[in-house]
């Protein structure tokens, strides 16, 4: 069902931590599965120094949190906004059907911690 590199991501997910130090988070929760994702965001000089994220699911939640981490490390807020979950699947090597409504959780929480971001420092 899930691919090799899926299947890393979800056995040795990157960044995991309750991002006690960072400078803001997102959360989203999917009405379709109840899964949770929660990313947190260290920002510096409008940049993300650092993300972290914790996710309470199935395993293409889990690996698509783990690579948006990969995926946004050293962007600007702006270049990480516009991550789409297109973006995450395709950079995971693809995920079954069933399951690319989990890939729309980690895109989704990214955007609400820049947002929660933005409207705390401006």
């Amino acid at each position: 069902m899930y691919n090799q590199k899926v299947l890393d991501h979800f056995n040795h997910p990157r960044n995991v931590s309750e991002g006690d130090d960072m400078s803001c988070f997102g959360e989203v929760q999917s009405p379709v599965c109840g899964d949770t994702t929660f990313i947190y965001l260290d920002v510096e000089d409008g940049k993300v120094k650092d993300i972290k994220f914790k996710t309470f699911g199935c395993a293409a939640a889990i690996a698509s949190s783990s690579m948006l981490t990969e995926i946004a490390k050293g962007m600007t807020l702006e270049e990480a906004k516009n991550i789409t979950d297109e973006q995450i699947i395709e950079a995971l090597g693809g995920l079954p059907d069933e399951k690319i409504h989990c890939s729309v959780l980690a895109a989704e929480a990214l955007k609400k911690a820049i947002e929660n971001y933005e409207k705390n420092n401006k």
